[in-house]
């Protein structure tokens, strides 16, 4: 008995120590699959206040909050069973899907480059006459749209990250992504919505500490979403260059990668103390590069199309 209860207690402590090394690489794959996503996230956190421009205040935070319930939805329920079920029968095909994801972030921050260069921007389609209820619920459905195809980028990132992972191991990264990167876009697109509030209260209050606070809320919220706006463009187009960079390299092109990483290791090793961040911004703009001509290129072919079929 007693032999018996202390192979028993090895056993646990066996199973114990192989669950948190499971859990630390769970852990650490949905770390870097995350920060890969940062250019997405970053966008997303940038487009969603829009959708509650011109409504109530008062509503502000329930549909921030409906918003989030369907990007939730958007995820788990359709994006993540999709993504396994790629993984499992379709793994070649992860690759090409990502480049057309990457080509299609590259397409979006083209897109507002030359609409901020001509002045020239898509109308709102999200906008409707009616009630205050159907304009929110058509806000609602308008954002959980957009986010679809922000999660479809976010998650296929994500699984390009663990596509060598066990199934299980794939499924919870994938999962925690999702929850993580949802409850964290959204809370911070709750607290700038918010924010001007916050600074108007705060500006009547007594203290003048409190005010100047306040004072620097409500003029900073703008600049806040200005600055957002331009890094979710940048973003868009340095990670979408190197989704497809790295997608040409894992196909057989490695040239254009191979190329970037060399000059990014020239002026990496140039610079010395601060090698890391040179080469990172050197990649960055490589990177960017390669996704402002992909997503040029796209843009002057759907515009085209859309003129050619305009005229007929």
């Amino acid at each position: 008995m007693p032999s018996g209860l202390v192979a028993l207690l090895d056993d646990i402590a066996g199973l114990t120590r192989l669950a948190a090394a499971s859990l630390d690489d769970v852990g650490a794959a949905a770390t870097k699959a995350g920060t890969k996503a940062a250019g997405v996230v970053v966008d997303d956190t940038a487009v969603t206040p829009r959708y509650v421009v011109g409504l109530s205040p008062q509503r502000e935070l329930p549909i921030i909050g409906k918003i989030a319930l369907g990007s939730l939805r958007n995820k788990l329920l359709i994006l993540l069973p999709v993504s396994l079920a790629l993984s499992a029968l379709a793994p070649w095909a992860i690759t090409p899907l990502l480049m057309i994801g990457g080509a299609y972030l590259c397409f979006e921050g083209a897109e507002k480059v030359i609409e901020a260069i001509t002045g020239h921007g898509h109308a709102d389609d999200d906008e409707v006459a009616g009630t205050p209820e159907e304009l929110e619920k058509q806000k609602v459905s308008g954002a959980v749209r957009t986010d679809f195809i922000l999660s479809a980028e976010i998650m296929a990132i994500a699984l390009a990250e663990v596509a060598t992972s066990p199934i299980v191991t794939q499924g919870i990264v994938l999962a925690v992504v999702a929850v993580v990167i949802t409850a964290g876009v959204y809370g911070v697109v709750a607290l700038i919505v918010k924010a001007d509030d916050v600074g108007v209260h705060l500006a009547g209050r007594q203290s003048p500490a409190l005010r100047a606070i306040g004072r620097g809320l409500v003029k900073g919220v703008p600049v806040i979403m200005s600055a957002l706006s331009v890094i979710g463009t940048a973003a868009m187009i340095w990670v979408g260059g190197g989704i497809l960079l790295h997608g040409a390299e894992t196909l057989g092109l490695a040239a254009p990668a191979e190329t970037l990483h060399h000059a990014a290791e020239a002026v990496g090793h140039s610079l010395g103390a601060i090698a890391g961040i040179a080469s990172w911004v050197v990649t960055a703009i490589g990177s960017g590069i390669v996704g402002l001509i992909v997503g040029g290129i796209i843009a002057f072919v759907v515009h085209a199309i859309g003129k050619a079929r305009a005229s007929h």
